[in-house]
């Protein structure tokens, strides 16, 4: 794809995103990271795991589109960049994820996030109060095209679990996948 028709795709997104945010009325703070906003689990050991997944992110969809767990159990994703695009596998309910989507919208505003690209040394702006833009969280990983990495999670099986994408306009675009307890 062009960097023009890029652009275009990215500017379409940070619409869509900014009106699904509106429309959500998303509240809360982002306090000690994405998982401190409900008890939907915690970060886990590779060592404690019971078995590993491998999350391919292609364009706007996750190969596998959902996953079964067991309440307590600890699981290695291996996730993989496929696509085009900046992809995230991201661990959390519903409301998390509008509230990650706006932080990911501010990181594109600031020219952290790009359609293809993040720009790592600017994640470590300070954006007030001891605030950076890095992207550190346990439950989450952004991966560039064609990057490969790790996310380990202790389930607590508890609430509507689903993993998602919250680069603008990814969610929107039906890039998430639902997380079901056995």
């Amino acid at each position: 794809m062009n960097k023009f028709l890029k652009i275009i795709t990215v500017s379409i997104a940070s619409a869509t995103l900014t009106l699904g945010i509106t429309q959500a009325g998303a509240s809360g703070t982002h306090g000690g990271g994405h998982a401190a906003q409900t008890n939907i689990g915690a970060p886990g050991k590779a060592t404690d795991s019971s078995r590993t997944i491998e999350v391919n992110m292609l364009d706007n969809f996750y190969e596998p589109e959902s996953i079964t767990v067991n309440k307590g159990e600890t699981v290695r994703f291996v996730v993989k960049n496929s696509g085009e695009f900046v992809h995230e596998f991201s661990i959390g309910t519903t409301a998390m994820h509008a509230i990650h989507q706006k932080e990911m919208m501010t990181m594109m505003e600031h020219g952290v996030l790009e359609a293809d690209k993040i720009n790592h040394d600017m994640m470590k702006m300070d954006m007030g109060g001891g605030k950076t833009m890095a992207h550190n969280d346990p439950n989450s990983i952004l991966l560039e095209p064609g990057k490969s990495g790790e996310v380990v999670w202790t389930f607590a099986g508890e609430g509507k679990i689903e993993f998602a994408c919250n680069v603008p306009g990814h969610y929107e675009s039906g890039m998430m996948g639902h997380v079901e307890f056995m």
